[in-house]
């Protein structure tokens, strides 16, 4: 009588062909980390997000501080000073959004992205990557600008006294929320990049996603209206940075749940096309 022994499965990759994984994967973070920083437009892009969401934070609370005596008791009731502050978010997503676009794209228009698959032939490695370094730098990039925006927001709606402090129910949890969105859409544009291959359709794709797409919603009749947007990926992301929701809105877990969708599926879709198609 013979006892079967278990074997290993021919498919399981063995401890030295992990070891060499894990090399190959820290030299790609490495090579991608090194092209991020190099790059002129990385360093205008961030910038401008984070003038745009400082800058425009700080109008906005101004504008309200100015008009905050003519508002009516059930308006202030609803004011969230967080989201408020953290508004220029709405445009500086396009800044994250469209350079995360160019992590790709500009590879292909260039043709560099030969030689990156030549040095590394692990298409899905390469990806990861990618999509590790832009978004571990536009999180942290996003979290300073999202915390100095609320700083200065709240200091401006001190005049009123309608500010809120980071340790008010809700408040930390929506300024690092803010940072996570930008990081999100900036991996959505990533995903659109790998998809589309090219600048100007993956950069009209995003804005049709982020702005477009809400405002040919909001013409259709109620309740349809209300029962699409809240599962569009800004309109949900934006739970993330939002205090007091809006009854008809996602919860943000349940928002973050959305985005995050939108975020896996595109870059599941380039995944595939990126190990299939030529460079």
């Amino acid at each position: 009588m013979t006892v079967a022994v278990p074997s290993t499965s021919a498919h399981a990759p063995t401890e030295h062909q992990r070891a060499s994984l894990v090399r190959i994967g820290l030299a790609a973070v490495r090579s991608e980390w090194l092209k991020l920083r190099s790059v002129r437009s990385t360093i205008w892009s961030m910038l401008v997000a984070l003038a745009i969401l400082v800058g425009l934070g700080a109008l906005f609370c101004a504008a309200r501080v100015a008009r905050w005596d003519h508002l009516d008791p059930a308006e202030r009731l609803r004011f969230d000073p967080t989201r408020f502050s953290l508004n220029g978010i709405l445009l500086a997503q396009l800044a994250i959004g469209v350079l995360g676009v160019l992590v790709m794209t500009s590879e292909y228009a260039t043709g560099q992205i030969r030689a990156t698959l030549g040095a590394t032939p692990q298409r899905r490695i390469v990806l990861a990557a990618k999509v590790f370094v832009f978004c571990a730098t536009t999180f942290a990039v996003s979290m300073v600008g999202c915390l100095v925006a609320f700083t200065i927001g709240q200091s401006i709606l001190s005049a009123k006294h309608a500010q809120a402090h980071l340790g008010d129910p809700g408040v930390l949890r929506a300024v690092v929320g803010g940072a996570v969105y930008l990081t999100l859409i900036g991996a959505f544009g990533v995903g659109l990049g790998v998809v589309l291959r090219r600048t100007a359709g993956a950069i009209a794709t995003l804005v049709g996603f982020v702005l477009i797409l809400p405002l040919l919603v909001s013409f259709l009749p109620s309740p349809w209206n209300d029962d699409i947007i809240k599962y569009l990926p800004g309109e949900a992301g934006g739970q993330l940075f939002t205090v007091i929701h809006e009854p008809n809105m996602l919860s943000w877990p349940a928002g973050l749940a959305v985005l995050a969708a939108y975020v896996i599926v595109t870059l599941g879709v380039g995944v595939a096309l990126l190990v299939r198609r030529d460079a």
